[in-house]
């Protein structure tokens, strides 16, 4: 497809859905966490990295971190025909699975990228008809169960500028989120970013949700669970538009070579920008807070990887007295990289430990894979 072509559908699709989804007969709720599932991040590279990767990251998963950065491809000692990724990691004791999919093909002009999101919760017990509304009792065969899931498929487009080192790149973001047979929305929004190389000098930004993401969600509740609802003091959900603010990442590293360039060493350090009011993060404000997270990689002739970092710090108000503890997450990870494996092109393989908060002690594993496909 022509770049130029390309260029303009993602802005004509930019224009439609910010022009559309505002005047939406939906009523609009601004939702401080909607979409969440969306900030987990992928790649077992950057959640052993505490995902300060927007800088950095240059393979397949540019896609989702920073669309900017999928032009790193172009820059590889043989240009991969295409490099797809897979991911899987299980939270909560398994309980909770999360998949990721992606593509990147590099075309005349630029890349272009495809990734698939789901994270999902199945065989939840529904017991809303648990009571015979006849006899008052408790019918056990009256528990059905039921999945709730998030998916999410962004279609990406990076360009290098005519400035040296700087890439700029753009997301288009699909959005479907099913609650069993009870609920289900569709949302729309887009993501931008950017990066800057220059010698061992990496910067990066991204603007995600950059004109607010819409989720339009519509509920189907029969008589009977109606009631349910109102019988116990909840309340009945009705159609809505959920909107999620924007929010800025910015991050920089600089790459250090060791031994005759043998071993290598790059940090990075990222800032995230919120808009939404108060968090209970490092530095908090309202409407702006800054969520900082930092993280290192380690290299030996970019064989064998090692990495580190320190991400989600809070500040959490202690159950006794006036003051405040400091949580915080560690990860870490590790990585092989196989070149030319059958002389058709390398596989990367990579492993995060990551937990989800030190107060808790739940670790969770996860595991992806990248493919450059040369010949």
């Amino acid at each position: 497809m022509n770049t130029n072509k390309l260029g303009k559908i993602i802005i004509y699709q930019f224009a439609l859905w910010a022009i559309l989804l505002p005047i939406s007969a939906f009523s609009q709720t601004i939702r401080k966490y909607s979409n969440d599932f969306l900030n987990i991040g992928v790649g077992a590279r950057a959640m052993g990295m505490s995902n300060a990767v927007v800088a950095s990251t240059g393979d397949v998963h540019a896609g989702y971190w920073n669309p900017a950065g999928l032009t790193q491809l172009q820059g590889l000692e043989n240009v991969p025909k295409f490099q797809a990724g897979l991911m899987h990691s299980a939270y909560f004791a398994g309980m909770a699975n999360y998949d990721y999919g992606s593509v990147a093909v590099p075309i005349e002009g630029g890349v272009i990228g495809f990734s698939l999101i789901r994270f999902g919760v199945d065989d939840i017990q529904n017991t809303i008809n648990l009571v015979d509304p006849n006899t008052g009792a408790f019918d056990y065969s009256r528990i059905s169960k039921f999945s709730t899931a998030d998916y999410a498929g962004l279609i990406s487009f990076a360009k290098k500028m005519p400035v040296e080192g700087l890439s700029l790149g753009a997301n288009v973001k699909i959005i479907h989120r099913i609650i069993g047979d009870f609920a289900q929305a569709w949302g729309f929004g887009i993501d931008a970013g950017a990066q800057y190389e220059r010698k061992n000098l990496k910067l990066g930004a991204v603007l995600r949700d950059a004109t607010s993401t819409f989720n339009a969600w519509s509920y189907s509740i029969d008589n009977n669970t109606r009631d349910v609802f109102i019988a116990t003091g909840n309340e009945v959900p009705e159609n809505n538009m959920e909107v999620t603010l924007p929010r800025l990442i910015i991050g920089g590293g600089y790459k250090f070579f060791f031994l005759k360039d043998q071993i290598s060493a790059m940090p990075e350090l990222d800032a995230e920008f919120t808009f939404d009011g108060r968090r209970s993060t490092v530095i908090q404000g309202d409407p702006v807070s800054i969520d900082p997270r930092v993280g290192l990689e380690l290299s030996y002739r970019e064989l064998i990887f090692l990495r580190g970092g320190i991400g989600n710090i809070q500040q959490m108000k202690a159950e006794v007295g006036n003051y405040n503890e400091t949580s915080f997450q560690p990860n870490f990870g590790v990585g092989l990289q196989l070149k030319d494996l059958f002389g058709l092109g390398t596989l990367s393989i990579d492993y995060a430990l990551t937990d989800i908060g030190d107060q808790t002690l739940l670790y969770s594993n996860v595991f992806s894979l990248r493919l450059d496909l040369n010949n």
